[in-house]
């Protein structure tokens, strides 16, 4: 866990901001839900920008990421999972708690008020903590879907991935299409961490633990049937301290074209905090 505390005083010390590329290393298939089905089109589209263009949505990668962190740091259980909606059948738990060093709350943020505990006494907390991080919507790099894919898509930027559901009873075959966007695209990244103090500084390597974690996971629906293995290259790390925004100094580039076991050695590094000075 972090070294904060409740008396922490938070003041902007400076912003991290991490770029580069997604890979689809099989096809990614993030749904738009099914008000946009079309004639003859999948049962399950794609999500696209106004431009007709597949992207992924910042709160699907945030989303996953957070997910992930939760199961790896053991904060799934019931006692430390809260209710954001209890609607039968469409039950949503996340974690969350009132410690002052919570890893997942300081990066991903904390509302106070009062919450249903899947287990135990209702959390009731005034704390409220500003979200360190925030991941933006990562734009599709058209170039990546090369003349030579094109020929074998169903569509001209995305591709239909047919499955059967089978009826455990009758062995009744239930047919639904998948749309896809094909192996070999490629996505632009964006997260910046809000450096808000000093202690701070070592949430740069919580976030890499889970982007590593996404790697040899899956994004998107799917997943246990083969969608949505994803890469992360050709990674960017820039540190802007506070006066970047006041007066206009410099900013430092700490990595550039890296991957990111780079990343996490540097953020892991004992000299890390010294790289993001104020």
């Amino acid at each position: 866990m972090s070294s904060h505390t409740a008396q922490t005083q938070l003041q902007l010390v400076g912003k991290l901001i991490l770029s580069g590329d997604l890979h689809c290393e099989t096809g990614l298939h993030i749904g738009a839900g099914k008000g946009s089905l079309e004639i003859g089109g999948a049962d399950n589209p794609v999500v696209k920008d106004a431009f007709g263009l597949p992207y992924i949505p910042g709160s699907s990668l945030r989303g996953r990421i957070r997910s992930l962190l939760e199961n790896a740091l053991g904060l799934t259980t019931p006692a430390e999972l809260v209710y954001l909606s209890k609607r039968k059948g469409q039950e949503v738990r996340i974690h969350q708690s009132d410690r002052p060093d919570d890893e997942i709350c300081l990066l991903f943020g904390r509302n106070p008020g009062r919450m249903d505990r899947v287990s135990g006494e209702p959390l009731d907390t005034r704390a409220a903590t500003p979200a360190r991080l925030a991941i933006y919507d990562a734009p599709l790099v058209a170039e990546s879907i090369t003349a030579q894919m094109r020929e074998n898509l169903d569509d001209e930027i995305t591709e239909v991935k047919s499955e059967n559901a089978i009826d455990r009873i009758t062995s009744q075959a239930n047919p639904r299409t998948l749309e896809r966007v094909p192996a070999g695209a490629r996505f632009q990244v964006r997260m910046v961490l809000d450096v808000l103090c000093e202690e701070d500084k070592a949430l740069a390597a919580r976030l890499i633990e889970g982007l590593r974690l996404l790697e040899d996971d899956a994004l998107g629906g799917g997943g246990s049937r083969g969608s949505g293995r994803i890469r992360f290259a050709n990674l960017k790390l820039i540190w802007r301290n506070r006066a970047f925004y006041s007066s206009g100094s410099a900013e430092a580039e700490l990595a550039s074209a890296a991957d990111l076991t780079a990343v996490q050695a540097l953020a892991n590094d004992a000299a890390f905090g010294e790289k993001l000075a104020s």
